[in-house]
């Protein structure tokens, strides 16, 4: 079945490797078929960036989005610019320290992460995004946990991989209360 998500922040959040390792996950280790397209501002650091990534169990034929079904957001310039696109009955999941909650109409469910909160306690800021990934993981299902461990593992650092797969059991591990809002309904 065709999902298509964005993952979307801004530069120097790992946006991009969030993408590649979620499309990664997705191919490589469940056998499904992934595209992943990314943009960005001209600075590296500090303006929009985002990954666009397309899973389904049949070949791809155009990777680019159309109708978007899952949105992680980790900034707030991604969430209000990203999230009114978000298909009827789609999920929404954000960062809830960098990114204040808005209604947005026909989305049905939202959760939030306070994915950079749980970097910083593990000691490195700069793992907030597979802290998301392991957020992201548990629930959608998109991927299996096992998939997308391989792949954080194979996309990482040398050296890092302990702290890589703290931030995810992290992420993965996080119970939000669940809201569903009907059209347009505020929180």
């Amino acid at each position: 079945m065709r999902t298509e998500l964005r993952v979307t922040g801004f530069g120097g959040q790992g946006i991009i490797l969030a993408g590649y390792i979620i499309g990664k996950a997705a191919a490589v280790y469940d056998g499904k078929h992934a595209t992943m397209v990314q943009a960005y501002g001209p600075e590296a650091r500090g303006s929009a960036c985002s990954s666009q990534v397309i899973i389904d169990d049949k070949p791809i034929q155009y990777p680019y989005l159309r109708k978007m079904q899952v949105l992680c957001a980790l900034s707030q310039e991604g969430y209000d610019k990203f999230a009114p696109f978000v298909e009827k009955d789609g999920i929404l999941l954000y960062d809830e320290d960098l990114v204040e909650f808005s209604a947005v109409p026909d989305v049905r469910i939202f959760r939030s992460v306070p994915a950079t909160r749980y970097a910083e306690e593990l000691g490195r800021v700069m793992v907030a995004n597979i802290t998301m990934l392991g957020f992201f993981t548990a629930q959608t299902g998109l991927v299996s946990p096992e998939a997308m461990k391989k792949a954080i593992l194979s996309a990482v650092p040398k050296g890092t991989g302990e702290l890589n797969t703290n931030a995810f059991e992290r992420g993965f591990q996080h119970q939000p209360a669940e809201v569903k809002l009907g059209a347009g309904a505020g929180v």
